[in-house]
């Protein structure tokens, strides 16, 4: 399978605007991101390529920075070694421990969580990631029905399982790669059995409410756009936890909940990103 590398020149270059990048362009189909100042490198099936898409995409950072990109094919047999150079291994809160096969000498922790993410999907926003688990553990999760929407590698679906979650726990990402990454994923950890994984988007959630906890680390827009079906499947008094986007951007991000019936709890930050706690009224 051939894949595709996007070379974004970005002027200024800063960590956070390439975060921002990141986030408005990973719903297009990118599948890992690095960065080597001033580059961000952002890789994608060759045949998901879609140069206007993408040119539409980065006309938000006009007036902020430039972006200047080039983009040339990538040949399979290199791809392991651009996702291993790109996914470091992720310690929240002392407890849980997100790794790679290939990290070694990790502290020990209550919950170790092992990906190996196919083509690297998932191992961009190590701050999301971090904020979904760390608020997924301070939540009691033991025999509540869970779904991880978006999962990508599954990572938040396996902590779900390792802390009593009723089993399904239900997995939905819209995109195949992802899908094939989780299954893989769920079968290395242990808990295939204990994980329903399908290909959809918010629509495949169905009306019926079900669900105590919700859990979606995706970008603001399909966020704002998917909170309607969220709350459908949510019973009264469930929670649903939320990540992908800006501090800035909490309070469009409260105002489509509430517009859902969701009211506001809390929320954290970690280098700039969020995640909002809502529960069901």
């Amino acid at each position: 399978m051939e894949y595709t590398e996007v070379r974004m020149s970005l002027s200024p270059f800063t960590e956070d605007n390439a975060d921002w990048v990141v986030a408005e362009i990973e719903s297009l189909g990118y599948e890992s991101f690095c960065t080597e100042a001033p580059f961000l490198f952002a890789y994608i099936r060759t045949d998901r390529f879609d140069e206007r898409a993408l040119s539409s995409a980065l006309t938000v950072f006009k007036g902020h920075f430039s972006v200047t990109e080039t983009h040339v094919p990538v040949q399979e047999q290199n791809w392991n070694a651009i996702w291993e150079a790109s996914f470091s291994p992720i310690v929240v809160d002392g407890k849980c421990t997100v790794k790679a096969t290939f990290h070694k000498n990790l502290p020990d922790t209550l919950y170790t969580i092992t990906v190996d993410p196919k083509m690297a999907f998932g191992t961009g926003h190590h701050q999301t990631t971090y904020l979904m688990v760390s608020s997924l553990m301070n939540e009691s999760v033991f025999g509540k029905r869970v779904l991880d929407m978006g999962c990508g590698t599954g990572i938040l679906a396996i902590l779900a399982v390792m802390m009593g979650a009723s089993s399904p726990v239900d997995a939905i990402d819209i995109d195949d790669v992802a899908v094939d990454s989780a299954l893989e994923n769920f079968a290395l950890n242990n808990v295939a059995d204990n994980v329903s994984v399908r290909c959809g988007d918010a629509s495949s959630i169905g009306n019926v409410e079900k669900y105590d906890i919700v859990l979606a680390n995706i970008n603001r827009n399909i966020l704002m756009s998917d909170m309607g079906a969220y709350s459908k499947a949510m019973l009264a008094g469930a929670t649903l936890l939320v990540s992908g986007f800006y501090a800035d951007d909490i309070p469009m991000i409260v105002a489509a909940a509430e517009g859902c019936g969701l009211e506001y709890v809390s929320d954290s930050l970690k280098d700039e990103w969020a995640v909002v706690k809502f529960v069901k009224k």
